[in-house]
């Protein structure tokens, strides 16, 4: 039942008993009644008021899509994926020195910790190289950065 009904219900008990309202008791009880039928309407109303603020706030939620579409059309959810893609987490092969077998491990693996090959077992370490410059990884970069 919602609120305005068992209050309606609590004063139809409190006629049916037939208190008398003019001793103390009764006093005590109408007055008592009386505020709980006040409180009743008050959070009827603000849950009324609060369903209207939903409304607004979802269509105003619809405006600003409709905005966005407008003003940064296709592009808009294009910058969202070229984000997600930028921090997705780099991944390296490795080929182990022992039985050739490739292994792929994150950057906080290959900086940060002797690797195992998951084949074999044999424990290796990783080695890097300075580069000249002339690597297909360099090019790549080169490439990348002219388009910019």
């Amino acid at each position: 039942m919602k609120l305005n009904e068992q209050a309606a219900y609590l004063k139809g008990l409190m006629e049916g008993l037939e208190i008398d309202e003019q001793k103390k008791e009764g006093k005590v009880l109408k007055a008592m009644y009386d505020l709980l039928a006040e409180l009743c309407d008050a959070v009827t109303d603000l849950d009324d008021d609060m369903d209207q603020v939903f409304d607004e706030l979802d269509a105003m939620d619809e405006d600003m899509d409709d905005l966005e579409e407008y003003v940064y059309g296709d592009d808009f959810d294009e910058e969202d994926e070229d984000d997600d893609e930028l921090e997705a987490e780099v991944e390296y092969e490795l080929t182990c020195p022992n039985c050739g077998a490739v292994t792929v491990v994150d950057e906080d693996t290959l900086f940060n910790q002797k690797i195992n090959c998951p084949n074999c077992g044999a424990e290796f370490d990783i080695e890097f190289e300075e580069c000249d410059g002339d690597c297909a990884g360099c090019a790549e970069a080169d490439e990348g950065e002219e388009e910019e």
